[in-house]
Parts: C-alpha cells; structure tokens; sequence
C-alpha cells in the first residue's frame, strides 16, 4: 500500500470519528447577531479554521480590519497546524467554514467522506507569477534543478495533498523511486538548516522566511502549475475558503452578509496589496519587515469563476483521482456556491 494511500485511509478513519462527534456534539447556540438582515436566524458564534499560509490573508484582512463585525457577525478564526484538522473540524461540525489556503485536495477528501458537506466561496489560484508553492533548498547547495533531487532527503508539508503532488512533481522531473517524508511546513527551514532534508515541497511565506534570513534559496515557484497542470501560468487552485452547506442553507442572510465582508478584504488585497501584506502578521511565520517582501496568489470568488478556471481546478481534482488520493472523482462545478436567486 503506497503512503499516500495509507495516509488516506488515516484521513479518512479521522473524519468517521468526527462524523460520529458531530452526531453527538452539537448544541444550541444562544448568541444572536446584530446585522438587522440576520438577526432572526441567530447564528450566534461562526467558527472560521485556517492553516497558516501566506494565501489565508483575506480572513485575516477581514477579521483585523472590522469587516465581519461591521456585517454584525461573530466570527472567531481557528487556527489548526494542518489542513486535514481543518476538514475534520468542518466534518464534525465545530467549524462553519474555512478561510483561504486550506488545501483544496484535503477538502476534496472531506466531500467525499461527507457527501454535500461545504460550498467554496473563493479559492486561491496561484502559478509561477503568483507564487503560493516552491521548491526550496539550502542557500549553498549545489542542486540546480528538481531533477536533481534524485536520491536526496525531500520534505512537504503534512496531509494527502501535499504527498501526492511532491511524489508527482519529482516524478514529472524524472526522478525515480521518490521518496518523500511529512513535515510541517513551519519545520521546512529549520530542517534544511539542520541539514535533516536537502529540499521541500513547501508553501509561502516559508520560501520568503527562509531567503530573507539568508537559509534557503528558492529553486523553482509554481511548481504544481508546471509539473501536474502543464502549464507553469496555468491557475491552481489549491486552496479554498468554504462555508458548510448546513450553515449556507440555516442562514442565508448571514451567508450573504458574510461572503460581501469576504469580498471586502479580497477586494483590499486587489487594489491596496502593500497595505495588506502587515495582516500576514500573528497569523503566519512572518514577522515585522519580512512581511513586505511576501509574493500574494490570487482569488477567485465564486461569481468570478470562468469555464477555463473551473476546468483548470477540475484537472487538479482529477489528478488526484488517478493518483489514488480521492476514491472517486469529484465535481467541482458542484461544489461552487450559487448565490440563491
């Protein structure tokens, strides 16, 4: 049984015991909401998870800048030391949605262990200009290329996603037999510093934290839109921000209030970037001066999807199908949010 698999089938034995909490765990919210086009349906408190990467930055924007209070919402954001605990939460019912960044592979899993779970607000697409993930090594190492990692000690961050697409994108660079460990991506710096690894898979700011303290250099960006999508400009969408399906469907107003105080940020980030970039502060690996050099991704909200965005996002879930990760396929048109009419 390969690791990938393995570690499918440890997901997946996780979301049963969550699916199995959340049967049991549930319980009344009595707060209610200020925002006079919500307050009937009293959502009460609105647990939002993140894993922290660069490309979470609109729930940060949108909590340190007042928005969802301005919406007359309670949002409390989470933070979780991967993207798998996120899906769980989420399954078991402790989390209303996510923020940007957690993976869209591992949500994917989350759909297909609870059929109709969550509807994707935004997703994150990134590519070799919109820097998301890398390829890192020490400062001084002699590897020019990722074919060169042939034999050498390779690192990604934990959960499906991550393994699959470092497996693949050694194997696209002709390296055979790859063998690659599990580490948390706030590790990856330290690790190479330390000389345990000689590269990782790994997400920003990890890349910018690394070069910036003069550790690691960077060897490739854009690596999953090269090596699996074909194209190092082509959109990856590999994180997502959602709202559980139960919650779109209890709470419409609220649903509305909440996705327009996401758009605020989003929209923030758009047109004031340098002015955004501090929010990554807190929340993140980056600290103080470093946080202006931060390449950001890109954000697609869900009325903003083209056929070509959806088909390129469908590719990604489609590789991960054939790669075993996913049991099945998964639909994406399916899993976007439509506005109610």
């Amino acid at each position: 049984m390969s690791v990938a698999r393995r570690y499918f089938l440890q997901l997946s034995a996780g979301m049963a015991l969550a699916i199995a909490a959340h049967g049991c765990s549930q319980k009344p919210n009595s707060q209610e909401s200020t925002n006079p086009s919500s307050a009937a349906e009293n959502p009460g408190k609105i647990a939002i998870g993140f894993w922290p990467v660069a490309s979470g930055l609109p729930l940060f924007v949108a909590e340190k800048k007042g928005y969802f209070k301005e919406a007359g919402l309670e949002v409390e954001v989470v933070k979780f030391a991967s993207p798998n605990q996120v899906a769980e939460a989420l399954i078991a019912g402790r989390l209303q949605g996510t923020g940007n960044g957690v993976a869209s592979g591992v949500l994917g899993l989350a759909e297909i262990t609870s059929p109709g779970l969550f509807k994707i607000i935004t997703a994150n697409p990134s590519d070799v200009d919109r820097v998301l993930d890398q390829v890192i090594v020490a400062k001084d190492s002699p590897i020019k290329s990722v074919s060169d990692l042939k034999g050498k000690k390779f690192a990604a961050g934990p959960g499906a996603q991550n393994l699959a697409i470092a497996q693949a994108i050694l194997a696209a660079a002709g390296v055979t037999n790859p063998q690659v460990q599990q580490l948390e991506i706030k590790q990856h710096v330290a690790a190479i510093a330390a000389k345990q690894i000689d590269a990782a898979y790994t997400l920003e700011p990890t890349g910018t934290v690394g070069s910036l303290k003069g550790i690691t250099r960077v060897l490739e960006n854009g690596v999953v839109s090269k090596y699996i999508l074909g194209d190092a400009k082509a959109p990856w969408f590999g994180g997502s921000a959602v709202l559980s399906t139960s919650f779109i469907e209890k709470y419409p107003a609220t649903t509305k209030a909440y996705i327009e105080a996401y758009r605020r940020a989003v929209n923030d980030i758009r047109n004031t970037p340098d002015d955004t970039r501090q929010y990554l502060v807190g929340y993140t690996a980056i600290e103080g001066d470093l946080v202006q050099k931060v390449p950001l991704v890109g954000y697609t909200l869900y009325d903003e999807f083209t056929p070509e965005d959806v088909s390129y996002f469908q590719k990604f879930f489609d590789f991960m199908a054939k790669k075993g990760v996913f049991s099945k396929p998964v639909d994406v048109a399916n899993l976007i949010y439509k506005q109610p009419a």
